[in-house]
């Protein structure tokens, strides 16, 4: 089996776009592929985080994890702080690392643009990403277009690392979804959706309630054409919703095109929101009775037990490496 490690920021609430363009996917690959799925709080703390908040985050996104099926028996599901190997080799990877190449990571670029101060750690924040992925001997790396310049970034510190000290780590390959890798805001639908977001229109969480679902869909930016067709570049906001409603129920796009032939949007719609809360709804249910249970921390005890054992390993390869510490007999 070959080795799949993603990791997600407990940074708020999960959106459609997240679950679509991640989440939903990992489900399935579970079954084909030896996977680690991490909370990567210490990602998180590159940008200030309320403490009290971060805990809550932390244990939201570790329910979730499991509320849309990831099972613990085939998948290893655990939180980065737990697993001190990730901060080690962390530093390690810094270490290969260019502030050049750094530098030029266009998410620093975009995070740090007009601010008067940034953390460090947002400028080191690929290193680490990097050494999350190197530690399990990862064959590939599930991502969203934002974050292949990341990718490529590993690559290059893995194969320098390995020129350098020794060929002890694996190169991972980029799997992006051919669909549904980049669901977009339901306002202004040449944007990707996101959380951040200020208009709360914009995008559906996966803790929304049915009328919220509703209202938002209803509200959702199309065109004044009337048809419903995909169209990427002329119609975006109705082919954002045609993809989702795709993904959702294995329908074609082409099918759904036949479907709603000579239909308005209110009907497309009204159907689409169906659909969502369908979706969704069997998820909260799992995620609320999780929430407050010991079977929670059970997991999360035996995935850091786990990821410790396979991260250390590789922790004391990249140390003996660099010729840190004591030659151990």
């Amino acid at each position: 089996m070959k080795t799949i490690f993603s990791g997600i920021q407990p940074s708020g609430v999960i959106t459609l776009g997240n679950y679509i363009g991640a989440m939903k996917q990992f489900v399935e690959l579970q079954d084909e592929y030896n996977c680690y799925f991490c909370i990567v709080d210490e990602h998180a703390i590159t940008v200030p985080q309320e403490r009290l908040q971060l805990r809550k985050n932390i244990r939201s996104l570790a329910a979730m994890y499991l509320a849309v099926g990831i099972n613990p028996e085939k998948a290893t599901l655990f939180i980065q702080s737990e697993v001190p190997a990730h901060a080690q080799a962390g530093w390690m990877m810094t270490c290969v690392s260019y502030i050049g190449e750094l530098e030029r990571m266009t998410q620093f670029k975009d995070k740090s643009a007009g601010k008067e101060a940034v953390s460090s750690g947002l400028l080191t924040y690929p290193p680490l990403m990097a050494a999350d992925i190197l530690l399990y001997n990862t064959d590939l790396v599930p991502v969203g277009e934002d974050q292949k310049q990341h990718l490529e970034l590993t690559r290059d510190l893995a194969e320098r690392f390995n020129k350098k000290y020794n060929d002890i780590f694996t190169v991972p390959e980029v799997r992006i979804p051919k669909v549904g890798a980049r669901v977009m805001s339901l306002q202004e639908p040449t944007k990707k959706m996101s959380k951040s977001d200020p208009n709360q229109k914009s995008f559906i969480t996966l803790l929304d309630e049915p009328k919220q679902i509703e209202k938002k869909i209803k509200s959702a930016v199309t065109d004044s054409e009337g048809i419903v067709k995909y169209n990427k570049v002329n119609k975006p906001g109705v082919s954002n919703l045609l993809s989702i409603y795709s993904i959702f129920t294995n329908e074609t796009i082409e099918s759904l095109e036949q479907k709603y032939e000579g239909v308005g949007y209110g009907e497309f719609k009204a159907d689409l929101a169906q659909v969502v809360i369908h979706e969704i709804e069997p998820i909260q249910k799992k995620y609320y009775s999780l929430m407050e249970s010991e079977e929670l921390d059970e997991i999360l005890d035996k995935g850091s037990e786990k990821a410790n054992f396979v991260a250390s390993k590789m922790v004391k390869k990249m140390e003996n490496a660099m010729g840190l510490g004591r030659k151990r007999r």
